[in-house]
């Protein structure tokens, strides 16, 4: 069903699609509360502010309880979807990650879905609910799904790590592309989360992520999940540290993986520049220090030149002026 939704289909076809995949991720979640009950997450303690203000939490699960929370997360995410104003370049990019999750958190093998039926009976959504509640619900819901690939991305990065030790190239390659469909999804949440009024953010949701209403003001640095991911990043480039040109020369198909992959993690901080401009323009960030010289979109683009930086020499089409730019100024 997520590989079915058109996202550039017309917009009563493609909300009848996104409605069909939410029912079948409601079948799944049923089928798979047939085998395990779920875990009450909101009974399981907070590890930071920002786990209990998104609503995540950690904790030991089974095979069958992963599958389960993931395919709730999904079948959330497609459920606001059906509303949701997002771009189809985005809406393709979440649906690709989304369906990634669903086959690895339940172990099916793509293709093995081809003689499912589409539900009969779709439920359309609910028109009563205040906008206001729905955008405050959505920013939240698109954050879970955006932890969701945080944790996935960093599994299969991980993965190939350790296959590439063992010798497993085309093991690792799998686990690699895996990976990038999950970073690619990265942005695509974030811009998810973000279809609500920017006005509605700043006088609305902003002001919930710092004091008063929280301890601390939330960043970004206390996600976990995407703590794992980079964690695993760092690891997978200790095992393939060699240049672009190096790696191709002897493992092509290898450098074109990783290259892919670090490509789409660039991208990804590239669009959360312009994510956050679009939301808050050019004001500092809740998490700043308010005698530090720059703003939440200057901070965000000074780590997006950092990484491109890291990665100019491993990627085929690497950022070099950048790479230079920063050599120079780290021997200034």
């Amino acid at each position: 069903m997520l590989a079915g939704v058109a996202a550039y289909d017309r917009p009563v076809e493609r909300a009848l699609a996104l409605r069909q995949a939410a029912a079948a991720a409601g079948g799944l979640v049923v089928s798979l509360s047939d085998l395990t009950p779920a875990v009450a997450g909101e009974e399981l303690p907070a590890e930071s502010t920002s786990q209990s203000y998104f609503r995540v939490r950690e904790g030991e699960l089974s095979d069958q309880q992963a599958a389960l929370h993931g395919v709730l997360v999904v079948h959330r995410g497609l459920e606001d979807l059906c509303d949701a104003p997002l771009s189809g370049a985005d809406l393709a990019l979440e649906a690709a990650g989304m369906r990634q999750a669903v086959l690895d958190l339940t172990g099916a093998a793509p293709g093995a879905d081809r003689d499912f039926a589409a539900p009969v009976a779709v439920s359309e959504r609910s028109a009563d609910a205040p906008l206001e509640s729905v955008w405050s619900a959505r920013w939240l819901i698109g954050h879970q799904v955006h932890v969701l690939f945080n944790v996935c991305a960093a599994v299969a990065v991980a993965d190939a790590a350790d296959h590439l030790r063992r010798g497993d190239g085309d093991a690792a390659l799998r686990r690699l592309a895996d990976a990038t469909v999950y970073v690619r999804g990265f942005p695509a949440a974030m811009a998810h989360a973000s279809t609500v009024p920017a006005d509605y953010y700043m006088a609305a949701i902003r002001q919930t992520m710092a004091p008063p209403s929280v301890d601390i003001p939330l960043s970004g640095r206390q996600h976990r999940g995407y703590k794992l991911f980079r964690t695993a990043m760092r690891d997978l480039l200790a095992v393939v540290p060699e240049s672009y040109e190096q790696l191709a020369a002897r493992a092509p198909e290898l450098a074109e993986a990783r290259g892919a992959l670090l490509e789409a993690d660039i991208v990804d901080s590239e669009r959360h520049v312009t994510l956050a401009y679009s939301m808050v323009h050019l004001d500092r960030s809740i998490a700043q220090r308010s005698d530090g010289p720059d703003n939440a979109v200057a901070e965000l683009r000074h780590m997006r030149h950092r990484r491109a930086a890291q990665y100019a020499s491993l990627i085929r089409f690497g950022d070099h002026y950048i790479a230079d730019a920063v050599a120079e100024l780290r021997h200034s």
